[in-house]
């Protein structure tokens, strides 16, 4: 899909695709908790690190560089996570919901190719 300055960027539903690929090749367990729309949902990352803690990732833009990045929406006791998961929800209906488990912390979307 191409954006309004003409570069090519990746569907919601590839992008999951790759990212789902990319942590199997590590040996990292994620899925989807929520489809969103294949074409331009956002996409929200979950890193529940199996001790009652977790984290949620946002992609967003950053106005100083020009560069999509992911950032920290929320932290803390998992059920708090989930809150914060479930209130974006309701606000739009097309965003993906991808769980990562992984007891270091691991998640890759600081990895080259995920931003």
């Amino acid at each position: 899909m191409a954006t309004r300055d003409g570069a090519m960027r990746l569907t919601a539903d590839i992008w999951v695709s790759a990212y789902l690929a990319r942590l199997r090749q590590q040996g990292i367990p994620a899925f989807v908790v929520a489809r969103g729309d294949a074409t331009a949902g956002a996409v929200l990352v979950k890193l529940n690190t199996l001790d009652g803690q977790a984290a949620c990732y946002q992609r967003s833009f950053d106005l100083m560089t020009g560069e999509r990045r992911w950032t920290v929406l929320t932290q803390g006791a998992e059920a708090t996570v989930d809150a914060s998961i479930t209130k974006q929800r309701s606000f739009d209906p097309d965003l993906w919901v991808i769980e990562v488990e992984d007891k270091t912390g691991r998640h890759l979307l600081d990895e080259e190719g995920l931003g």
